[in-house]
């Protein structure tokens, strides 16, 4: 039976300094996509991946749309060595849908660059016109953890696995949401290390610009099922495209809910998680125990894949 095969790209926070370096030395068709970034956006987004410094590229107006184009070469690459690669479903993590959403055809290349990168400048923006913190609530139920946030006033950013939720909002409400974890039985509450309140109201004025920015961007019904973020279901119709993409910079991510559509909906049994630091393979294994998923993040793990890949591939075809 052929496999179905399930791509999955990183969210913020998963970049490093160094990302794609020996992908663009080692295969042309990743550096074909890194040196159309640089093009494209007139500055060497590729000198920041590959020499830092750290705190230049984990800006949020450099960090989105280095992993977008990271994603993507990964993905050139992987097509580049097997012609006959296909996949069967795609989501992404936050910043990492609009990735999913290239790779299926639903905007080309450069239109979704262009829209991570002003994506990650109105949420810098956003993050300087308030005070804003995220934190996350480790060892509990998403009940327990609403009820929180609505006792604090802060929201549900990320549903991110049975037994990890993050919540954000105003760096006060947090920090007390922190503080009362204990009292609900919440076994670790931790504040994270960003810039802001992603994923809560603290981002209006980013979900406002962005959604008048999809308005007037050419959107197409995507290739193959990409799941958004919002709802957990996949979404074909432009117009609803554009709503989830903007909703999703004020409302809640449900990661567990997307990739469950993947493998009970979409019948995924292998997954591809195309970005750095394997993030995406961690929660995989909470989610659903025992589940096929390879990480790729540089030349190594491609070519381990690519290895993987081809037999399946071949018996597929």
């Amino acid at each position: 039976m052929a496999r179905k095969i399930g791509l999955l790209f990183s969210g913020q926070g998963a970049q490093s300094v160094g990302m794609g370096k020996d992908l663009f030395a080692e295969h042309p068709a990743a550096t074909a996509v890194f040196q159309r970034a640089d093009e494209i956006l007139g500055r060497s987004l590729t000198g920041v991946m590959f020499n830092g410094p750290e705190e230049e590229l984990t800006r949020t107006a450099n960090c989105q749309p280095a992993l977008y184009v990271h994603g993507l070469a990964l993905l050139a690459a992987l097509r580049e060595a097997l012609p006959g690669f296909r996949f069967d479903a795609a989501a992404g993590l936050s910043l990492g849908e609009f990735t999913a959403h290239a790779a299926a055809g639903t905007f080309d290349f450069e239109t979704g660059l262009r829209l991570v990168a002003h994506r990650g400048e109105y949420m810098d923006e956003a993050c300087r016109e308030t005070e804003g913190a995220m934190a996350a609530m480790i060892g509990a139920e998403e009940n327990v953890v609403r009820d929180l946030a609505s006792e604090t006033d802060i929201d549900v950013a990320n549903l991110n696995c049975p037994g990890q939720v993050v919540v954000s909002g105003e760096s006060s409400k947090v920090a007390l949401a922190v503080s009362l974890a204990k009292e609900h039985g919440i076994r670790i509450a931790k504040t994270l290390n960003v810039a802001g309140a992603y994923h809560s109201r603290l981002m209006e004025s980013a979900y406002r610009k962005l959604g008048a920015e999809l308005t007037a961007t050419p959107i197409a019904p995507p290739s193959v099922p990409v799941v958004c973020n919002v709802d957990g279901i996949p979404v074909s119709d432009p117009e609803t495209i554009r709503r989830t993409l903007a909703d999703q910079v004020t409302g809640t991510v449900r990661w567990t809910e997307c990739v469950t559509w993947m493998i009970d909906q979409g019948g995924c049994d292998l997954f591809l998680e195309l970005g750095p630091g394997g993030v995406l393979a961690g929660l995989m294994a909470r989610i659903r125990k025992g589940t096929e998923i390879r990480s790729i993040s540089n030349s190594a793990s491609l070519e381990e894949a690519i290895a993987t890949l081809r037999p399946i591939l071949q018996a597929d075809a």
